[in-house]
């Protein structure tokens, strides 16, 4: 018989997170089932990895284990430290985040990184979120659906595919296949004084909304649509060739 192709999962939510676990149960019948993931969240930490620091591991119970570190080092460690996992992956999942990861919430977003380390590595990988008042059972059904599909799937030439999946609030009207759109947000740094008179700061402010671009993950969310996105990992802009090339005679002189 041949082995079940085995899933790692992880996020950046922390091991614990309801939507990681709901992922573990829908996507038992798939595969064997493994998780890597953070001891605690680590949310926007992108695709950071811990250099300057030892990682602790925790095995929760069998075929569950935490790391004290990012999204990233989990699927690192996953890979590459021998008898953490009894074979490569056939598929890497990260999710469900609590929480879209649209437009450029990927470059900041620990789901999305953990994903992404996986297709770096040459393994077919989805990451997954979720809007407030999305139905999680639901979107752990459809990732699983996925996640078939995509084990099936003949692999295209080239990098490993990475898709990126966000669930709207309620019940979906379906499934769209979009391109980035453009998350808009109160970008500010507020600064407080702690107890003792030191200066503090909070970046970042609350979101207000997204611009509705045609065929984009954001007016498919906004719509009631499951939005999915493929996203490259060689991210060689071919369009700036000519600017990158004028640059740089400008440097020799």
């Amino acid at each position: 018989m041949p082995e079940a192709p085995l899933i790692l999962l992880s996020n950046d939510d922390g091991v614990a997170a309801p939507g990681l676990m709901a992922l573990h149960a829908a996507l038992g019948p798939v595969g064997e089932v493994h998780i890597v993931a953070p001891e605690r969240e680590q949310s926007a930490n992108s695709h950071s990895l811990t250099l300057h620091r030892p990682l602790r591991h925790r095995r929760v119970e069998p075929r569950i284990h935490a790391i004290d570190g990012t999204p990233a080092d989990c699927v690192y460690v996953a890979l590459y430290y021998e008898g953490m996992l009894p074979r490569r992956p056939s598929l890497v999942l990260s999710g469900i985040n609590v929480g879209p990861n649209l437009g450029s919430d990927i470059h900041y977003s620990g789901t999305v990184a953990a994903a992404r380390e996986g297709a770096l590595r040459g393994i077919p990988s989805i990451a997954l979120s979720m809007c407030d008042g999305a139905d999680l059972g639901l979107a752990a059904g459809t990732a699983r659906d996925m996640a078939s599909r995509l084990l099936s799937a003949r692999p295209p030439d080239g990098p490993a595919p990475l898709l990126n999946v966000n669930f709207p609030a309620g019940t979906p009207r379906g499934v769209r296949v979009t391109s980035l759109g453009r998350r808009m947000y109160h970008d500010e740094v507020i600064a407080r004084l702690d107890p003792r008179g030191r200066e503090y700061f909070w970046l970042g402010g609350p979101g207000h909304g997204n611009e509705l671009l045609e065929g984009s993950d954001t007016e498919a969310i906004e719509h009631g649509y499951v939005a999915v996105t493929a996203l490259l990992t060689d991210v060689t802009h071919g369009g700036h060739f000519e600017l990158a090339t004028w640059v740089a005679r400008a440097e020799e002189r």
